[in-house]
Formats: C-alpha cells, structure tokens, sequence
C-alpha cells in the first residue's frame, strides 16, 4: 500500500492499563476507504510496527477494484493479511502472487523495492470485496539497507489455537508458546483474535511494546469499555485481562522497542534522513527495479 496524506485524529488517555487510544484518520484510495492507526503523532511505533491500516471493509461493482500502481519502498516489511477478498501482489523481484483470506504477504523492502496491488481481472468480472489489515514493520538498522525480499506463508502453515471460547492465529512471532513460521527481523508480535461473548483472554508482559486493535465487537479492560475499530495501546509490563462483551474480533500486534528513531517520508522509512533523500532522488530518477508485468504505470514522487 502506498501513504496517503492526512491529519491525525484524536486519541484518549487511559488511567489504568491502557495508555492511550487511537482513534484511526480515514483516508480513501479510489474509491475505497482505509482506517490508519499509525503513524500517530503521539505514537509513531508500537514495537517495530510503524503504520497500520483497516482496510475496508469495502464492495466493488463489477469492473472495479483496487489498483494501487507501482510504487517504491525502503527500509521496511510489508505484511498484508485479508479477512475477505483477494489482492493481487507484484513486485520488482518477479513475485507474482494472489493474497487471499489468512494468507501472510511478507514484502521486505531493504535498499529498495518497487510493488504494486491490483484486484485481479477475474475477480473483477462479478462484484467482489475487500477487507483486510496492511501494516508496515520497520526493519532493524543492521538490515534496513540489506537486499529486499519477499516470503509468503500460506494460511495452513499458520498455527491455530482453539480453547475456553479464544480462537487464534499467530501471523508473526509466538504467543503463548505457539509460534509462527513466518520470518521477523526484529523482536515481533502480531496475533489474530476471535473471542466468544464473555470469554477472557490474558495478556502476558513479556512483549515490551503492545496494542489491541478491535475490529468488531467491544471490549472491557479494568473495568473500562472500548469500542472496535479503535487502537488501544497497552502501559508496558502490565499484565492485563481482556473481556470480550459480546463475539470479538481483535489484532493483538507489538514486539520489543525499536533501535532508535524512525523517520518516514511517503513510503520510505529509514534510520536516516539522508537515506530518505536519497530515495527520493532515486524514485525521481527512475533508478528503481521495475515491476515484471505492470511497468506502463507508477506514482509519481509527492510534490
């Protein structure tokens, strides 16, 4: 996905063990409408996770969908993960892939990698839809101007748990003991939660960085009430207990605090405002890859 323009939102501050909430911008690429979390500007990292975006959900006509052009990255992976619909994922290393429900898109950007996400044509020829979280994870300075890469996991390789009324996927890093295979650069946590009304699901401090991002239902946490599609960061080393008031569906997402600062700028996010401009340059210059299969098209560097 490429970044969109806007202004943050607002968030809420929490006494007990949540220590802030994010209340997501909404933006919209053709026609179709995304929640960003992250970047905040109170917030610009949860872990090595530096944006997040609910994507959707969202209907397409016949004939329409989602065409996000050629675009360039650095210094960050891309992780897409559908709850409903397809993607269909390019990039300037030749992958070629369709993204579909439960499946793990892992794009590592590195030095530099140009990608584009399309619905496909036949998908396009009856009414489809689309609703699903992108999130970058910013890459560790030891590998951020490394080779870019591209990994990805099928839904049936993910480990499921299924207990006291919590139904789970561990995407990327381990919860709880169960641990995914999907490769991380980084100290990573990035979970998908089903709970039934009244079930309770603890949390562990053992990640450093947290946050819960609801996508339905509500929640209770110390006695307060959240409702979905709002991020809810947690106070480091607080052991918590979520409650779900009625069926819920949540991202638990985290790791352990970056090495140091971010900087983004567009799609680029590096431990250096000298690399971002060089990136910059590059993407102006068209010294970037390109896309094998879609190279009549690309967006254009932000004046």
């Amino acid at each position: 996905m490429s970044w969109l323009p806007g202004t943050d939102s607002g968030a809420l501050d929490d006494p007990q063990s949540v220590e802030m909430v994010i209340i997501p911008r909404t933006g919209d690429i053709g026609n179709f409408e995304v929640k960003r979390a992250l970047p905040f500007r109170r917030k610009r990292m949860v872990g090595p996770f530096i944006f997040w975006d609910q994507m959707g959900p969202g209907e397409f006509l016949t004939g329409q969908g989602i065409d996000v052009r050629p675009h360039p990255h650095i210094g960050l992976s891309t992780v897409t993960y559908l709850f409903n619909g397809t993607m269909d994922h390019k990039d300037s290393l030749g992958n070629d892939m369709r993204i579909v429900p439960g499946d793990v898109n892992l794009m590592t950007a590195g030095s530099g990698i140009v990608h584009s996400e399309r619905t496909g044509h036949d998908i396009r020829e009856t009414p489809s839809n689309l609703y699903g979280i992108q999130s970058w994870i910013a890459q560790p300075k030891s590998h951020e101007a490394g080779a870019p890469a591209f990994e990805h996991t099928d839904v049936k390789k993910l480990p499921r748990f299924d207990a006291d009324g919590i139904q789970g996927r561990v995407i990327l890093g381990e919860f709880d003991g169960i641990k995914s295979p999907a490769s991380t650069q980084w100290e990573t946590l990035y979970v998908d939660l089903n709970l039934s009304g009244g079930a309770r699901l603890p949390i562990s401090a053992t990640t450093e960085e947290r946050a819960i991002y609801v996508l339905k239902g509500q929640i209770e946490i110390a006695g307060v009430v959240y409702d979905p599609e709002q991020m809810m960061v947690l106070r480091p080393g607080d052991k918590i207990t979520v409650k779900a008031l009625d069926d819920v569906r949540m991202m638990l997402l985290g790791g352990a605090a970056m090495d140091g600062p971010r900087y983004i700028w567009w799609n680029f996010v590096s431990s250096s405002k000298d690399q971002l401009e060089q990136a910059k340059e590059d993407w102006r210059k068209g010294r970037f890859a390109k896309v094998p299969g879609d190279e009549k098209e690309f967006i254009p560097l932000p004046e």
